[in-house]
Parts: structure tokens; sequence; C-alpha cells
């Protein structure tokens, strides 16, 4: 199974890794919320998680699928095509977090993460001057259309594939369960908050 999931080779050190975990917990239940509040041994893990999570929705990708329409509109496309253009963009970021699982162990999860939040940052200055200059240059809207495809993929193949592979890997099995419904809450809540305020902040 090792083999037709990575190719041929030696794979022996993942296997050993694999056994020597089934050993480890072998006969220990899952581990509930508070179990992962209180356990100390996973204390930089659960941070590690808790901040990952957070920058999941402070990094503006939901703010950019939220006022895409917006941007389509004024790029000219027409109301009953903005649908097809958002299918798209949708396609896009499945396609980057394609991409990203085939590169994510030749560059890491940390030059895939940093830079990843670095390139959006700067899609998203871009993004906020050409739609400031949206109406002095004709052009302008399509320039931002450009920058919203960018920004999607930038966030495909970094954060949003990294993210999900560390949460796996930073947590032994037992622990797994309890972290992903926490990750689960963080991102709806984040979600909310964001989807609340946002319209007060503009």
């Amino acid at each position: 199974a090792v083999k037709q999931l990575w190719g041929d080779g030696d794979h022996m050190a993942e296997i050993n890794d694999m056994m020597a975990e089934q050993e480890a917990i072998r006969g220990e239940k899952a581990k509930s919320i508070c179990d992962l509040f209180r356990d100390k041994a996973v204390r930089w893990q659960f941070i590690t998680l808790v901040l990952v999570a957070s920058c999941m929705q402070l990094i503006g990708a939901n703010v950019v699928y939220f006022y895409a329409y917006n941007v389509f509109i004024k790029a000219g496309i027409p109301p009953a095509q903005t649908h097809y253009v958002s299918l798209g963009v949708g396609i896009t970021e499945i396609l980057s977090t394609v991409l990203c699982s085939s590169i994510i162990d030749r560059f890491g999860r940390r030059i895939l993460l940093w830079g990843g939040y670095l390139l959006m940052a700067l899609i998203l200055v871009l993004l906020e001057i050409s739609l400031l200059l949206s109406d002095w240059y004709v052009w302008m809207p399509y320039c931002s259309l450009c920058l919203i495809i960018l920004f999607v993929v930038v966030f495909g193949v970094g954060p949003a594939g990294a993210t999900i592979s560390i949460m796996v890997e930073i947590f032994s099995q037992s622990f797994r369960p309890s972290a992903f419904l926490i990750v689960g809450c963080i991102n709806w809540m984040g979600l909310f908050v964001l989807g609340m305020i946002f319209p007060l902040i503009v």
C-alpha cells in the first residue's frame, strides 16, 4: 500500500514510524478536548494549532471571497456571467490545493506557510491599490480580477494545503479528533465574526 501511494523506493523509515505510533497508542482511547487542554506534553502543539487556524481567518481569504462579486461587476463582467467566473475561481483553488499536495514535501510546510502569507499580503496591497484606481483607468478592474485569481492560487498552494497537513502531523492519533474539532470551531467562529464585523469596518 505504501509503494502504491508513494511509488517505488525504500519507505521502511516511514513504516517503522507508523508501527511505533501504532504500538504506542495500542489500547489507548481517543483523548477528549479537556485532555487536550490539560496535557502539558501537547501544549505547544495546541498553541501552534490555534495560531495557524486563527491565521487562516485573518489572512483575508474569506473577505476576498465575500467581495469578489463586486470586483467582477466592476470589471465589466455581466451579472449573469459572474457565477461562471466564481466557479472558475473555485476550480482554481481546487487545482492549487492539488498542486500543493505534490510540492509540499519538496519545499516544506514552513516555506509554503510563510511564503504564502507574505505573497498574499503583497497581493492584497496591490488589490487595494487597483480597487482605488479602478475609476481612473479602464483596464484597472481587469487587473483587480487577475489579482483575485492570483490570490486564490497562492492561498491554495500555500496556507490552505499546508495548514491541514500540520494539524494531522503534530498530534498523535489519540489527540487528532479533538484537534480537528477545535480547528472546526475556530474556523466557523472566525467566519461568523468576520462576516459580522467586516461590513462595519468597510
